[in-house]
């Protein structure tokens, strides 16, 4: 399905290439090459590639105010709601009152505002009433590529730096060159021979000729890819390596939009300093650092040994930061230098699909990373870094740090550790990731702003009535499991506990009750106690019990107060957009998700009371016996609103 080509001669990437390119279907073909301060990235998924879904987010869901009966027919959304479409996009309605010919139809839309959207001609429609919702409809998007043969020549770039919109460019030809140059001596430039750099500028300047754009040498790029070429910077093939097996991921599952065509990482930043050195700064000691030295210099190289860091979290992000320190030497260095880590789960299991470096028995285990480099000096922790934990993490213990990293998974604790690096006038490096998307902030005292200098917009809360009575998307279905699930298996049983906990004596709660001392949770615990389950049946029971009244009984209720004609004052419809009216749920055993809900349910019950079962307990033929022996309640409905 795909071939992945790394540290390949361009020559043979060429035919490779065609082979995979020529084939029925094509075989998706990645290559990737990293030398000294810069690298590629090239991708070609065949004449077309068929992708499912371009971005893998979810569909969108809109609430609709209002259509409009004319030509274009103008969607509005709900007050404050905006729709986040982009024009282009197909969209698909339901539960539309009024324009009803719209349910189930799919139109294309056209963006008029951020609230309002045009779907085409809607005047002969029956005019709209109220209610609706549009759902994105993700389509296919068929993405064209080329060999690497006429890429060469013309290339699709991916601008990653909007600062440097020539950048990729000016690193083809200089590749190119290098590649060349290779070809033409059997070797890479020389570290620090100006003469092999005044030769791979000529052949940049022949082959910018050739190339249809006919782009403009750099000739600083191409001395420094000259002086590095022999170098090899680790986060840098880390960053490519991360991102070709992205494009794998693409190449296999057809989600994504995949990369079109070339890429080119650079660390063209770190030349500034570099132009004072001396050639005699990049040329090798004969030790393990001899790579990353023709690219920085011994003069970094020794700074970076001399680093004390403090690395906040080791989970994906954190074992990479590591991995990176190892290959780089930080911490390394014979008077100065520690590398200080603190994870109160130093590497969890779920983790180890996230990274390369650590394996399952290596799980607990930040030694892992001195298999890489047994030279690093690492102080390792199990602490949260909190206000409780300031002894530890003291100011003290921050100015003695020269950079805090950052990897952790809440806004919270990185507030937390900013305002500390604000306070200590540290420098801070902040990333993370959610989903497919993620972030890198770097943080310099006086230089930039703190991660606290921002703030996202705060979360819209959900209202207790619209998640009791009223949900109206998914969210609210979820965060209404979620504090179910909450009371049920977690607060009432904890309030049990605490009361056991205060008076561990029955007869003592008996008598302070005769004598009316009113105890704090005791109705709680009578009414916990009077309907606990005490064997599996009941535990089933009990789920099943739950299920009628959840899906059934609180729809039947909520229609009963409220029925579907219910007009409010101004005569306007009371079930209408943002509120759905339910409909109860009938059980049905050969149901896999009333089925499920059963299982679950009853599992968690006996777990929580304490009660054993067995694998027979939970035979599909055991449960429909205790299942068809309940007697679940009808339904009475009650006035109250």
């Amino acid at each position: 399905q795909c071939v992945i080509l790394t540290e390949v001669s361009l020559l043979l990437q060429k035919k490779i290439n065609d082979f995979c390119h020529a084939q029925q279907p094509p075989i998706k073909f990645i290559s990737a090459d990293v030398y000294g301060i810069c690298s590629r990235l090239f991708c070609d998924f065949g004449d077309e590639f068929e992708v499912l879904d371009t971005t893998g987010e979810e569909p969108k869901e809109i609430f609709i105010s209002n259509i409009t009966q004319s030509n274009p027919g103008i969607v509005t959304c709900l007050e404050n709601h905006p729709h986040r479409l982009e024009t282009g996009q197909f969209l698909t309605f339901r539960e539309v009152n009024g324009m009803s010919c719209l349910n189930g139809s799919t139109h294309q839309i056209t963006v008029v505002s951020p609230y309002s959207f045009s779907i085409g001609n809607t005047s002969d429609m029956e005019p709209y009433l109220h209610g609706g919702i549009a759902v994105q409809v993700k389509t296919p998007k068929t993405f064209y590529f080329e060999r690497l043969e006429k890429q060469i020549t013309n290339p699709l770039c991916l601008v990653a730096d909007f600062s440097k919109p020539q950048a990729p460019l000016q690193i083809h030809v200089a590749m190119l060159a290098l590649n060349h140059f290779q070809e033409n001596f059997g070797r890479r430039p020389n570290i620090g021979c100006l003469q092999d750099a005044e030769e791979m500028l000529k052949i940049a300047m022949s082959i910018s000729e050739t190339l249809e754009n006919k782009p403009q040498v750099n000739g600083d790029v191409v001395k420094w890819l000259s002086r590095t070429a022999q170098g090899f910077l680790a986060p840098l093939a880390a960053a490519v390596g991360g991102v070709a097996s992205q494009e794998v991921l693409k190449a296999v599952t057809g989600k994504f939009s995949p990369l079109q065509q070339w890429l080119y990482i650079d660390m063209l930043d770190i030349l500034t300093p570099l132009e004072k050195m001396g050639s005699e700064e990049f040329l090798p000691r004969g030790d393990r650092y001899d790579a990353l030295r023709a690219c920085i210099g011994d003069s970094l190289c020794q700074k970076l040994h001399d680093l004390n860091v403090f690395l906040v979290g080791c989970g994906a992000i954190g074992c990479e930061m590591l991995k990176n320190f190892a290959l780089l030497g930080v911490g390394t260095g014979q008077d100065k230098g520690l590398v200080t880590i603190t994870d109160p789960d130093l590497i969890e299991k779920s983790n180890l699909n996230r990274q390369f470096l650590f394996r399952p028995h290596h799980i607990q285990v930040a030694e892992a990373t001195l298999n890489i480099n047994p030279y690093l000096k690492i102080d390792s922790y199990i602490n949260k870094v909190c206000p409780a934990t300031e002894n530890t993490y003291s100011d003290d213990f921050y100015t003695k740090q020269d950079v805090i990293v950052t990897a952790l998974d809440n806004v919270e604790a990185r507030r937390y550790i900013d305002s500390r690096c604000v306070a200590n006038l540290r420098p801070l490096i902040d990333s993370g990731t959610m989903g497919t998307k993620g972030h890198t902030e770097v943080i310099v005292p006086h230089l930039t702003e703190s991660y606290n200098s921002h703030r996202d917009p705060p979360e819209e809360e959900i209202p207790f009535c619209t998640l009791k009575s009223f949900p109206a998307a998914i969210e609210h279905t979820i965060q209404w499991a979620r504090d179910k699930f909450e009371s049920s298996f977690s607060h009432k049983p904890s309030l049990f506990n605490k009361f056991w906990q205060t008076y561990p004596s029955a007869e003592e709660v008996l008598q302070r009750i005769k004598s009316g001392e009113s105890l704090e949770g005791c109705f709680h615990v009578i009414k916990t106690l009077s309907r606990r389950p005490r064997s599996w049946t009941q535990c089933v029971e009990l789920a099943r019990v739950k299920f009628e009244k959840y899906f059934s009984h609180k729809a039947l209720q909520l229609l009963h107060s409220f029925p579907l004609d219910t007009r409010l004052k101004d005569g306007s419809l009371f079930w209408q957009s943002p509120k759905r009216p339910p409909f109860p749920v009938k059980f049905e055993f050969n149901d896999p998700l009333h089925y499920g809900f059963i299982v679950s349910a009853a599992k968690l019950f006996a777990t929580v009371y304490c009660v054993p079962f067995t694998e027979k307990d939970l035979s599909e033929e055991t449960l429909l016996k205790i299942i068809s022996a309940v007697k679940v309640p009808e339904f009475r409905p009650s006035n109250k609103v």
